[in-house]
């Protein structure tokens, strides 16, 4: 059975990560024109800070200059996190995304913005904002019908602390 690289690099990368306390998101190799790009993404519950990054990343090129994972000739390792507006492909990812705003392209076409309040194994509630002065509304999205999601960054949206002390 023969493996591609990405998985070789998974399979020795993965328990150095999970090690420092993180997750492994995406491993990934590219060719930019001679010099290849060795591209980590890690991720945790509470998120990554930079001395964490920092750490991960020392350790990722201790263990792959150790082996010849990949091969002969230069390459560049950047350790870093899925970002603002990440795709969320896993359970744990629609976890972490509780109460972001989120833009869903649905299986049978059409598309969704609207916050995440709760997952569960099977599916999730959302809450599409109201428009011109109209209320919220609740609606429940299985995950088989979610093509794609991904979170949407906002600027100007009030902290849970602001919304309580405005109904106070």
């Amino acid at each position: 059975m023969s493996t591609t690289q990405r998985e070789r690099l998974r399979e020795l990368l993965e328990p150095l990560v999970s090690s420092q306390g993180l997750e492994l998101e995406e491993v990934e190799v590219d060719s930019v024109g001679r010099k290849r790009v060795l591209r980590v993404v890690v991720d945790s519950d509470e998120g990554a800070d930079l001395d964490a990054i920092a750490d991960v990343s020392r350790a990722l090129s201790a263990k792959l200059d150790e082996t010849d994972a990949m091969g002969e000739g230069e390459y560049t390792l950047e350790v870093g996190t899925p970002g603002a507006e990440r795709e969320l492909k896993e359970h744990r990812h629609y976890v972490r995304a509780t109460d972001r705003l989120v833009r869903f392209q649905l299986t049978e076409g059409g598309e969704l913005v609207a916050r995440i309040l709760t997952v569960e194994d099977d599916g999730i509630d959302v809450e599409v904002p109201g428009v011109k002065g109209r209320k919220p509304t609740a609606k429940r999205l299985a995950f088989e019908d979610i093509a794609k999601a991904r979170v949407q960054v906002e600027f100007s949206r009030k902290n849970k602390n602001e919304e309580n002390a405005e109904e106070a």
